[in-house]
C-alpha cells in the first residue's frame, strides 16, 4: 500500500492491511478515518488508535456529504491538537481521503486552494480537482469558515509554523 505523508500529523493512503496500521501505530497515528461504505476490519482499531467510519461514495451521481467531511475534521483537530497523527483512507487514496486531508488541513487554516496543491504534491496519484471532489471542498471551506470565523485564514507567502508537540 502507498502511505503518503502529507504533513506530520496528517497520512493518506489507500485500503491497508494490518502490517500497515503496526506501521502507522508506529508513526504516532491515533485516529483512523476510513472513508469506504465498507465497515472498516477489526484488526483497524488498536489499544492507541481511535477508528471514525465515515461511509462515503466516490461517485459523480451522489456528492460526498459535506457533513461527513465535518464530522472527520471535528474528530482529527484535537488528536492533531494533542500532537498525534491522522490517517486517511478510502479504496484509492485519491479521492474521498484526499477531499477529508484537504478539509483538515482548512480547519488547520490552509486556504482551500494551498490544502489541494499540498496533498497533490505530496500525494502524486491524489485528484482533488475532479470537479465533483473540488466543489465538496470549496463548499466544506465555505462552511468552516462561517462557522469558525476565527481560524486563522493563511495568505499565498505565509506557512503554518509547525506545532510544539507537549508530552
Amino acid at each position: 500500500m502507498s502511505i503518503s505523508k502529507i504533513t506530520d500529523a496528517i497520512f493518506i493512503a489507500s485500503w491497508p492491511t494490518q502490517e500497515d496500521i503496526y506501521m502507522l501505530e508506529e508513526q504516532g497515528v491515533r485516529l483512523i478515518l476510513s472513508m469506504r461504505q465498507r465497515v472498516p476490519p477489526d484488526f483497524f482499531a488498536h489499544a492507541d488508535i481511535r477508528v471514525v467510519h465515515l461511509p462515503t461514495t466516490d461517485s459523480i451521481f451522489i456528492p460526498m456529504p459535506v457533513a461527513k467531511l465535518h464530522e472527520g475534521v471535528e474528530a482529527a483537530l484535537p488528536v492533531i491538537e494533542a500532537g498525534g497523527g491522522v490517517a486517511i483512507f478510502c479504496k484509492q487514496g485519491r479521492r474521498r481521503s484526499v477531499a477529508m486531508a484537504c478539509c483538515i488541513l482548512i480547519g488547520l487554516g490552509y486556504p482551500a486552494d494551498e490544502a489541494m496543491k499540498l496533498v497533490k504534491e505530496k500525494r502524486p496519484i491524489a485528484d482533488p480537482t475532479a470537479w465533483h471532489i473540488r466543489r465538496r471542498i470549496l463548499l466544506f471551506e465555505q462552511q468552516w469558515r462561517e462557522r469558525h470565523p476565527t481560524t486563522r485564514k493563511l495568505t499565498d507567502d505565509s506557512t503554518l509554523p509547525e506545532r510544539p508537540h507537549h508530552h
